[in-house]
Order: structure tokens, then sequence, then C-alpha cells
């Protein structure tokens, strides 16, 4: 009798032991027990809640970059920098010639290049002119291009406009010719342009909006000069 007592505790304990062990998994699940739950109340006694980082309403601010860090905008061709020692440059005024250039900021397509060129009668007397402009092209210290060439007229550059040829132009005070420049794409910049209405005549050195990528060697095709009107 005794032994049959025994037996059946020995079988039943570990079932009851199962049991309880269950039964306490259960109640610390249900109570929030556990390791990382006695760590939150070790830290967080009072059970405050903790709040969160919700959506953030309205437009979102975003800082201004730096003043000059953002892109700016490409010039049609040519990168470099012109030199401030560069003699001969045309200064404010009507110069002494009573004639001023500007050449405009060009245009670029499939490899050809045009510049305008514009030389307005600043003086109080009439300007003829009948024929081409001189022009040369300097580099970035105001040397001539020892490689490139300027020729009258645009036969020599393909794919550029035919040149109308010369007409004479009397430029009344105020009036305005106009002449085209033409050139192939190529390595090297050309910063300013030593310009005169005609060969012979005294120059001047303009620097026009954006070099010109035509050195070291190249051909530089000048139109004859022609009423800005007529343009």
């Amino acid at each position: 009798m005794t032994s049959t007592m025994t037996a059946t505790v020995s079988v039943r304990s570990p079932r009851r032991f199962r049991t309880a062990a269950l039964l306490c998994l259960l109640v610390l699940g249900a109570n929030g027990c556990g390791f990382s739950a006695e760590l939150d109340r070790e830290v967080n006694p009072e059970r405050t809640p903790t709040p969160t980082q919700g959506p953030v309403e309205g437009p979102v601010e975003v800082a201004p970059s730096p003043e000059g860090t953002g892109p700016s905008p490409s010039p049609p061709f040519g990168t470099a920098e012109p030199s401030t020692a560069v003699s001969g440059l045309q200064t404010e005024g009507c110069p002494k010639s009573g004639l001023r250039f500007a050449a405009d900021q060009g245009d670029a397509a499939m490899g050809l290049r045009a510049m305008g060129l514009d030389v307005t009668n600043c003086g109080d007397e009439p300007r003829k002119l009948d024929g081409y402009p001189a022009v040369t092209v300097l580099d970035a210290a105001g040397d001539p291009f020892p490689g490139v060439r300027t020729v009258r007229g645009t036969d020599q550059v393909s794919m550029a406009p035919e040149d109308p040829g010369p007409r004479p132009i009397t430029l009344a005070p105020g009036e305005s010719a106009h002449a085209a420049l033409y050139w192939r794409m190529h390595n090297t910049d050309g910063v300013y342009l030593r310009v005169a209405a005609r060969q012979g005549d005294a120059t001047v050195t303009v620097q026009p909006p954006n070099p010109l990528d035509i050195g070291p060697e190249n051909v530089l095709g000048t139109t004859a000069w022609q009423p800005s009107q007529a343009r």
C-alpha cells in the first residue's frame, strides 16, 4: 500500500509543476511582468507615459544653403579667368576715337561658335565704315594666340552662315553697326578681343561676357559691318 501511494505521488508531481509554471507565465504576461518590464519600472517608477515623436504638422522649414554655394548658370562656352593687368582695356565713357565696341555673350551649336560685335558712334560727328572689323583674340594674360588667324568672311569656318559682304555705312552720333564672329570649338579659351573699326585704326581691348574656346590654333571668321537695324 505504501509503495502504491509513493508511486502515485512521484507520477503526479511533474504534472503539477508544469501546470504551476504555466500559470505563472500567464500571470506574468497578463501583468506585464518580465525583464524588460522590470527595467522600465526602475527607470520610470511612477509609470509616467513616455512621449513619442509624432508626425510634424504644417509646412517644414528648410534652412537655406549659404549664399554663393548654390549652382551657378553655365556660360555657353569657355571658363578661363581674366587678368586685371591687361593693357588697353576699353574704359567707361566714349573713347578718343569716338567709337565704342561691345561683344555679346555668344551662342553655340554643334561645335560652331558665334559672337556678335557691335560698334557705336559715341562722338559728335558722323563716322564712315566700309568693310570688316580688325579683330585679334587674346588669352587670359592679354597675349595673342599665335595659331589663331582672323579672316574676312566666313568661308573658312565650317557651317558658318554666309557673309553678307561689305557696304558703305555712315553712322550718325548714337547709331551702331554690327558684325558677327564665327569659329569652331577648340580647347583653349580666349578672354579678350583687340578690335578696331578697320585694319590700321587705333585698337581697344574689350572683354566679352564669356570666353571664346578658340585656341591654341583656329580660324576666326568675321562678317562685314552692317547697320544694326538691318540684322
